[in-house]
C-alpha cells in the first residue's frame, strides 16, 4: 500500500511510517515546533492526529481500497506522560476487524518505551460512490 503523504497532515507535521502490516502498523512523529502547545509540551492534539493516523492506515491495509476506504468514526486518547522533544512512536493493533467498523489500540511512547498516550480508535469502512 502507497502511504500518499504529500499535501496531508502526516507531511506537516513529519509523521514517518516505520512498519505497515495488516495486525500491526507502526508510526513516528517528531516532537517539536510543528507539535508542541504553548506550554511546550507535546500537544494532546497532535498525539491524537497520530493515533489516528495509525488507526486507520491500519484499517486501509484490511479492506479492498478500490471498493471502500477507511475513516475515523470515534477516537478516544488518555495522554500519561509528557513530552518536550525528540520522537514519539505509535503501534496500532486491532481489537476489532469487522465488514463495516474496525477497532484499533494505539499506544504512543518515547524513545525510553514510556507510555506517552493511549487511545482507542474506531474506524469505518465506507464504500466508495
Amino acid at each position: 500500500m502507497e502511504v500518499r503523504r504529500q499535501g496531508t497532515a502526516m507531511e506537516a507535521l513529519d509523521i514517518e511510517y516505520v512498519e505497515l502490516d495488516p495486525d500491526r502498523v507502526v508510526m513516528t512523529m517528531p516532537v517539536g515546533p510543528k507539535t508542541r502547545q504553548p506550554a511546550g509540551l507535546l500537544h494532546g492534539g497532535a498525539s491524537v492526529l497520530l493515533a489516528e493516523t495509525a488507526a486507520s492506515i491500519a484499517a486501509a491495509l484490511n479492506i479492498d481500497m478500490r471498493k471502500s476506504t477507511a475513516v475515523g468514526l470515534e477516537i478516544n486518547a488518555n495522554h500519561v506522560r509528557s513530552k518536550k522533544n525528540g520522537l514519539v512512536t505509535a503501534v496500532a493493533t486491532p481489537l476489532h476487524k469487522g465488514r463495516t467498523t474496525m477497532v484499533w489500540d494505539v499506544k504512543i511512547t518515547g524513545e525510553d518505551g514510556k507510555l506517552i498516550c493511549v487511545s482507542r480508535c474506531t474506524v469505518a469502512i465506507v464504500g466508495l460512490r
